[in-house]
């Protein structure tokens, strides 16, 4: 499939999640495993089928890696911020992202609470609501309102912090200038259903993603874990790195 055609598809994975969560009543726990909702099975079992039709293989957050021999594998969270769905905070994501041979090709992060949309194809940018994003220019941590992902052991120096729950949604909030960094404040927590859909949105708007022990961030592999920086500048990206590594 063109990247065209993985986005369309893409989109209409979206609406079949969404369609899932207006009917499902249960946030409680699903019983298969620690930490796993009820919605969050439910929506995998519409989503990954709809993505193995269309020719793809699938690395999901539920059920693992499906047909990797595939050319195409997409990484796929159907709700990402689980939690923040289960609480009624609407910060949460359904993310996908296409990776080849070449590495990210394709993602589409869609927050399921607002309809907000990011979407970026690899060498042709990103977009939100179809608008063009480009993270903005800011280079000094001291200026900078940073997202984390779990709680920072002490003061980075940046202007303000916020902690909102969902990667993949964060990530696209650097895109964009939302916000103008994220840091992952725990040992590495992160899958590559987190943060690879909201990777690509970030380098196709110009900003800059790294792991903190420079590890290679895009790969297909359920029990990867990584620990992302991200800065709207390289400038930027470096000085939290510098203070996540301290």
């Amino acid at each position: 499939m063109d990247a065209d055609s993985l986005l369309e598809c893409f989109d209409r994975v979206v609406e079949a999640i969404t369609e899932v969560l207006a009917v499902q009543s249960d946030t409680g726990p699903s019983g298969l495993r620690v930490g796993q909702y009820a919605f969050d099975v439910v929506t995998d079992d519409v989503a990954v089928p709809a993505l193995l039709a269309a020719g793809v293989g699938v690395l999901s957050e539920e059920t693992g890696l499906h047909f990797g021999e595939r050319e195409v594998i997409v990484a796929l969270d159907p709700v990402d911020g689980s939690t923040n769905y289960a609480h009624g905070l609407p910060w949460y994501a359904a993310s996908m992202c296409a990776v080849d041979a070449d590495g990210p090709l394709v993602a589409l992060v869609s927050n399921l609470a607002t309809g907000t949309r990011f979407t970026a194809m690899r060498g042709e940018g990103a977009w939100r609501n179809d608008e063009p994003i480009m993270a903005p220019d800011i280079e000094h941590l001291f200026d900078a309102l940073v997202a984390v992902n779990g709680l920072p052991d002490h003061h980075y120096g940046w202007r303000q912090f916020r902690s909102l729950g969902a990667t993949s949604l964060d990530l696209c909030a650097v895109a964009c200038g939302t916000v103008d960094a994220l840091v992952d404040a725990t040992p590495g927590e992160l899958a590559p259903w987190d943060y690879l859909g909201g990777l690509l949105v970030c380098t196709e708007a110009g900003a800059v993603v790294s792991d903190v022990e420079d590890r290679e961030l895009v790969v297909v592999d359920h029990h990867a874990r990584r620990a992302l920086v991200a800065g709207a500048t390289p400038a930027l990206h470096d000085h939290l790195l510098t203070a996540r590594r301290r």
